[in-house]
């Protein structure tokens, strides 16, 4: 087996980059670590490789800054992984990595802010239920960092392409691009039945990778009574793997809605999304579905 030559000295910032995160198992390890995988045991069941070269790849990731080794237990000594800030700025290079795969690879190469209802990406949009929702904190419109799931028995996340204040704040073509448009009427129907949730015993958050100030425009324009998430940074996109477009140089995610128990655990996802007030509707029975006990997903249409 030929032996890999070093990049580090060359000019190229794209050759040294791959010096670091240029082995493929080096990706997949800074992906299951921004889903919540951190521990040693944890990521090998997750990745399917041999402990002697996760340990290895492990070693070579703390040496360059990317993960941070942090003790949870002294006796006997055992480590956590966890991203550090040189390891996050790595997350957009997978968004856009699984972006160009679900577009070319699993794709045709369209532009789209949806996708057809038997593709595998949205098989791996309905494959969240039953799993976790990380851990981490966005910027809200409202100001401050807020943890995406509440503390109320449901939360639903409903993710948005962008919403603006002013139409000419859109990017160009964004009429064109399928799925992209409604994302104002989406917010302004969760507003309008936020009632509804409040009883069920839901809290609503709405999630893009728009700014927190063109967030605050646009929810000062409609009067939205609850936050919206910034995931500029692709922090919670990177942990679930959702599914992003590029529009404008901005990754931008595709409209799909979550309901997360208090337990941070996934009970419904909705993806495509092709009749929005419909999707708000279920997201409603959803919620009402998992507060009496049933199934989220009796009656609910994905």
């Amino acid at each position: 087996m030929p032996q890999r030559t070093s990049l580090a000295d060359a000019d190229c910032a794209i050759a040294q980059a791959l010096d670091v995160v240029g082995d493929w198992w080096t990706l997949l390890i800074v992906r299951d670590t921004a889903r919540g995988v951190h521990r040693f045991d944890a990521l090998q069941q997750e990745l399917g490789m041999s402990r002697k070269v996760l340990t290895e790849r492990l070693r070579l990731l703390v040496e360059a800054g990317v993960l941070s080794r942090e003790p949870y237990q002294e006796r006997p000594a055992r480590y956590e992984y966890r991203l550090t800030p040189r390891g996050r700025a790595l997350l957009p290079v997978l968004i856009a990595l699984q972006d160009w795969g679900d577009a070319w690879v699993t794709g045709d190469g369209t532009t789209m802010a949806t996708t057809q209802e038997a593709s595998q990406e949205a098989a791996r949009v309905h494959a969240l239920v039953g799993t976790r929702v990380p851990e981490l904190s966005l910027p809200a419109h409202t100001g401050g960092e807020h943890d995406p799931v509440a503390g109320t028995p449901y939360t639903v996340l409903y993710f948005f392409p962008g919403a603006y204040a002013r139409q000419e704040s859109y990017p160009p073509g964004w009429a064109e691009i399928p799925g992209a448009r409604g994302c104002t009427f989406e917010s302004c129907s969760y507003r309008d039945q936020l009632a509804e949730f409040t009883a069920a015993g839901a809290t609503v958050h709405g999630v893009s990778t728009q700014r927190p100030d063109e967030q605050r425009a646009f929810a000062e324009a409609e009067r939205l009574r609850f936050p919206l998430l910034s995931d500029a940074g692709l922090e919670l996109t990177a942990a679930l793997r959702l599914p992003t477009f590029r529009a404008a140089g901005v990754s931008r995610m595709k409209r799909l809605t979550l309901v997360v128990d208090r337990d941070r655990t996934v009970r419904e996802a909705l993806y495509p999304i092709t009749d929005i007030e419909q999707s708000v509707q279920a997201a409603l029975t959803a919620v009402r579905a998992a507060a009496a006990g049933g199934n989220p997903a009796d009656g609910v249409s994905r």
